[in-house]
């Protein structure tokens, strides 16, 4: 059974991810899940620079970004480069997109924070 609050993450990724299809960034993964962390979206920019990409969707979703969901996301990112064999000297950067949902518009207000952890 899916909880009320993975549905409610599932639409903020989907709606982030059309997003950032329009933007023109080209997805490579999603859900990219460790045993230590997760990453919700893995895309490359315009420019070729890799993207990781935390989502995050309700009320005050900015937050829910704490010190240990920061390092989490930069450790799981980091494995992610090793993994795939990406050079030490990739460009790579940690976004943060959160989306607010408004019931009554049935709308959604979506901010892309660019380099948001580091």
């Amino acid at each position: 059974m899916i909880t009320p609050k993975r549905q409610l993450g599932d639409l903020g990724e989907k709606i982030a991810l059309e997003y950032l299809q329009k933007q023109g960034y080209k997805i490579i993964e999603k859900n990219y899940l460790r045993k230590w962390g997760e990453i919700d979206i893995i895309a490359k920019d315009q420019k070729g620079q890799i993207i990781f990409i935390e989502v995050k969707t309700g009320l005050q979703a900015e937050e829910n970004i704490t010190k240990q969901k920061r390092e989490r996301i930069l450790r799981t990112a980091e494995i992610y480069l090793l993994e795939k064999k990406y050079s030490s000297q990739a460009n790579w950067q940690i976004d943060v997109i959160l989306v607010e949902l408004n019931y009554i518009t049935r709308k959604a207000n979506l901010r892309h924070l660019k380099n948001a952890v580091y």
